[in-house]
C-alpha cells in the first residue's frame, strides 16, 4: 500500500445506480461510500484502484482474506471437474469429505460427540433451527437470551436479539424469549448469574421455565462485551441443574477469531448446541451449521429444511480450511499471538484518553475501543477509512470501534491498519473534545 493510497480520500462513486435500483435497506454501503471491484488477502480495492485495509473482513466471514489463494484452487479445481453444485440434502463427496474433516480435525481432538445439520445458508437460520430443536426436545417454548445479544434477524432469531433497532422492524410482537443480563452488565455490582438463578426459582418471577439459554461467549455485534470463563461455567451448571439446554452462538466468535475454533473451548464447557456461519465455509461462500449432541437428535424428516442447504462449493472450501489451518495448533497459536498485539496496540492508543472517552475491549481478534458516545465512535471510522482502513462500529449505541481483519493478517500490515486507527482515533477526538488527550 502507497503513501499516496494512505492519504487520498477516496473518490465518490460517479453512478446513482444502487440509489435508483437498490432498497434503502442497504447498511454497510453507507460507511463505505465508494464501489469494490477486487478483493486479495487483507485488502480490498475501489473501482479506481485504490487499496484499503479491511478491518471488517465480510463482519467475520472472512477468516482466511479474500480470496484466499489455497482455498481458492480447491474450488476452481472443483467446479472444473464438474463437481455437483446444487444437492439439497442429498450426500455427495463434497458433503463427505466436510463431515469427516470437521470431526476428525475439529470435533474428535476435543471431545465433542455431535451430528451436524445443515440448514439455509446464514447465521440466523442455523439459530432458528437450534431454537426450533430445543423447544421441541423440551416441550417447552421459554428460551433465555441475554441484553445485547445478537443471534439474526428472522422473527424467531430476532426475539432472542436484544438490540432495539432490529427488533423494531418486526412488525409484530416478539415472543418465546426472556431477556436476562449478559457478563457484567451492571459492572461489578451484582452477580447476574445469582440474579437469573432467583428469577428462574421464583414462581412468581412471570419467567416459565426455559427450554434453553442461547448466549455469545464474545457478543461482537453487542459491542464486543467478553464472557468471563468463571460465568460461562455457572451458566453451564445453571443449565444442567434445572433441565435447560445450553446453546452456544459461535456464528461470529467462531472458526478461530478468539484463538481456538471454538470460542467456549477455554471455559471447558460443553454446550448442548452450536451454531456456526460466516467463516465456516472459509471463502465467504454461504454456509451455516448446527451441531447438536446425538441424543438430541429428534428431528422428524424434513422437519426443518431450505433449498440451499446442499452448498458444495462452501464444503470443499469448508473442508480445505480445517486440512490448511487447523490439522494442528499452529494456525490457532499464530492467532493468539496477533490477537496480543492487537491488544496492547489498541491499550496504547486508548492510554491516552480519558477512559471515559475511549477504552479497549474485546477478546482474541476481535477487539476495538469502547467510545463515548455513537457519534465519535462514527467520526473515529469516517476518518480512518478516508485514510484506507474499512472499519466499523457495533454496540447498543454504535459507539465501539470494532477491529475484525482477517485471521490471516500480517503482524506488519495489522500495524500499519492500527496506525491508520491511531491517526482516526486523535483527529477524531480533538474534533470531539479539544484538550482531552493526556499526551498534550
Amino acid at each position: 500500500m502507497t503513501k499516496e493510497n494512505i492519504a487520498r480520500a477516496p473518490e465518490p462513486p460517479e453512478t446513482s445506480t444502487f440509489d435508483e435500483l437498490e432498497s434503502n435497506v442497504q447498511s454497510y454501503a453507507r460507511s463505505f461510500p465508494v464501489i469494490f471491484d477486487k478483493a486479495e488477502g487483507p485488502y480490498l480495492y475501489d473501482e479506481n484502484g485504490r487499496q484499503y485495509i479491511d478491518f471488517l473482513a465480510g463482519a467475520g466471514s472472512l477468516n482466511y482474506g479474500h480470496n484466499n489463494p489455497y482455498l481458492r484452487e480447491k474450488l476452481i479445481e472443483y467446479i472444473s471437474s464438474c463437481g455437483i453444485t446444487h444437492s439439497l440434502d442429498m450426500h455427495s463427496k463434497a458433503k463427505e469429505k466436510f463431515l469427516h474433516t470437521f470431526n476428525e480435525l475439529i470435533l474428535a481432538p476435543r471431545g465433542l460427540d455431535y451430528v451436524a445439520q445443515f440448514t439455509g445458508p446464514t447465521g440466523t437460520n442455523a439459530v432458528e433451527a437450534a431454537l426450533k430443536l430445543a423447544r421441541n426436545i423440551k416441550g417447552r417454548h421459554n428460551i433465555v437470551a441475554f441484553t445485547n445479544g445478537f443471534h439474526g434477524v428472522s422473527l424467531g432469531a430476532m426475539a432472542a436479539t436484544g438490540n432495539s433497532h432490529h427488533r423494531g422492524a418486526a412488525g409484530l410482537p416478539l415472543s418465546g424469549v426472556t431477556h436476562m443480563p449478559y457478563c457484567s452488565y451492571f459492572g461489578d455490582e451484582l452477580d447476574t448469574i445469582s440474579y437469573m438463578e432467583k428469577m428462574l426459582d421464583d414462581p412468581s418471577s412471570g419467567v416459565d421455565h426455559p427450554a434453553a439459554v442461547i448466549v455469545e461467549t464474545v457478543q461482537g455485534e453487542g459491542g464486543l462485551n467478553v464472557a468471563s470463563t468463571r460465568w460461562l461455567q455457572a451458566l453451564e451448571k445453571v443449565c444442567r441443574k434445572r433441565d435447560m439446554l445450553l446453546i452456544i452462538d459461535d456464528i461470529q466468535a467462531g472458526c478461530g477469531r478468539t484463538g481456538t475454533f471454538f470460542s467456549f473451548e477455554p471455559a471447558g464447557i460443553k454446550p448442548d448446541i452450536v451454531t456456526l456461519s460466516k467463516s465456516l465455509s472459509g471463502y465467504g461462500i454461504p454456509f451455516a451449521l448446527t451441531i447438536f449432541r446425538p441424543e438430541l437428535d429428534e428431528w422428524k424428516p424434513g422437519e426443518h429444511n431450505g433449498t440451499f442447504r446442499g452448498n458444495n462449493h462452501a464444503f470443499v472450501t469448508a473442508a480445505a480450511a480445517l486440512e490448511h489451518y487447523w490439522k494442528d495448533d499452529s494456525f490457532a497459536a499464530e492467532v493468539r499471538e496477533k490477537a496480543a498485539l492487537l491488544g496492547e496496540q489498541l491499550r496504547d492508543i486508548a492510554a491516552d484518553y480519558d477512559d471515559e472517552l475511549v477504552k479497549p475491549r474485546g477478546r482474541g481478534i476481535m477487539q476495538g475501543l469502547n467510545c463515548h458516545s455513537g457519534k465519535l465512535a462514527a467520526d473515529i471510522c469516517r476518518r480512518a477509512f478516508r485514510k484506507g482502513l474499512v472499519i466499523e462500529t457495533s454496540g447498543s449505541e454504535s459507539q465501539v470501534v470494532k477491529c475484525l481483519p482477517p485471521l490471516t493478517t500480517s503482524r506488519e500490515v495489522m500495524l500499519k491498519a492500527l496506525g491508520i486507527l491511531r491517526e482516526a482515533v486523535k483527529e477524531a477526538v480533538e474534533s470531539y473534545r479539544p484538550g482531552a488527550s493526556r499526551a498534550a
